[in-house]
């Protein structure tokens, strides 16, 4: 039983390592990832937001996206 405890936090402890070693050499990645992950958040909250407001015609969107 002390050997299987032993081994599961040797494995346990291996896995960390292997992980930290991978994030610290793919800062770029993680960026992104997390990156994608606020815009998909602000993505929901935009659309959460968008429902308590009245609807708008097509041509004022586009009005609206030329100006800026």
């Amino acid at each position: 039983m002390a050997q299987a405890k032993s081994n599961e936090r040797a494995i346990k402890q291996a896995v960390k390592e292997a992980l930290m070693e991978t994030l610290h050499e793919q800062k770029a990645l993680l960026r992104e990832v997390f990156a994608e992950v606020l815009e998909d958040f602000a993505l929901v909250e935009a659309v959460h937001e968008g429902r308590k407001t009245g609807l708008v015609s097509r041509d004022a969107v586009l009005r609206t996206l030329r100006s800026k």
